[in-house]
């Protein structure tokens, strides 16, 4: 099960290469996060909202606040679209995984692009239980410090690399590099490990008997518990990192 839940299916296009079941799985995730929005804003009304409006609303309310506690909010505000749109995004994907394949295997004959092999799992996979996915959006975070730090500082952005000595240049650097692989482990090493417990929980003889059930339901939990703290610790993170690029060095 566990083999075939995280099985790397390999898509080439001229000399390139994909990996074709995590970007069908981050597809998935995309368009669970554009149903859940639409859902949200279809009966949009400054009245008396609905639930999908009350619940969107306090996710945006929610990593407002996380601006808030980090910068000044004028400086943030610019991020609060991109912040909200990562959050669900992480959310979601963190989600999948824990969701039973929903195909029945219906796609099992299915050679086109290898969907027999990227659905023949008892479960969804997810897209951040996949290295690259993680490194990705990291490797976005970083970028975002940087560029903003230009933005709002200029090239003097550049001169805490060589505060308060230039010799530890070389620290700031690292310090520069470990950021996204710090944000990217966590992530991935978090969900890959809960997807393989998981597997093997579900591999325990047994595990549908009344007795089973209940472990195995408190540990889907503990999984959503677990998603949700790290989709919130890598919006902080990427929120305080670019804190620390546009705050005045008086500050």
């Amino acid at each position: 099960m566990i083999k075939e839940v995280h099985e790397t299916v390999l898509w080439h296009l001229g000399s390139m290469t994909f990996h074709g079941k995590t970007l069908i799985m981050t597809w998935i995730s995309m368009a669970l996060v554009m149903i859940f929005v639409f859902a949200g804003v279809r009966n949009l009304t400054s009245g008396k909202p609905g639930k999908m409006q009350n619940v969107l609303e306090w996710i945006i309310d929610f990593v407002r606040g996380i601006i808030n506690d980090n910068m000044e909010y004028e400086k943030g505000r610019p991020l609060l679209s991109y912040l909200v749109t990562l959050f669900m995004f992480v959310f979601f994907s963190n989600m999948l995984g824990l969701i039973p394949n929903f195909t029945f295997n219906l796609l099992h004959d299915v050679h086109f692009a290898q969907l027999g092999h990227i659905f023949s799992g008892p479960s969804m996979m997810s897209p951040t239980a996949d290295i690259n996915t993680t490194l990705s959006l990291a490797l976005l975070t970083i970028i975002l410090v940087v560029s903003l730090g230009i933005k709002h500082k200029g090239a003097h952005y550049f001169h805490h690399f060589v505060e308060p000595n230039p010799v530890f240049v070389i620290i700031h650097a690292i310090d520069l590099l470990a950021k996204p692989m710090t944000l990217a482990f966590r992530l991935f090493g978090n969900i890959f490990a809960g997807e393989i417990l998981l597997g093997v929980i579900l591999m325990l003889p047994g595990i549908w008997v009344l007795p089973g059930i209940l472990p195995t339901t408190i540990w889907l939990a503990f999984s959503i518990f677990i998603g949700a703290i790290q989709s919130y610790v890598f919006v902080v993170l990427t929120t305080a990192y670019v804190s620390q690029a546009v705050t005045s060095d008086a500050h």
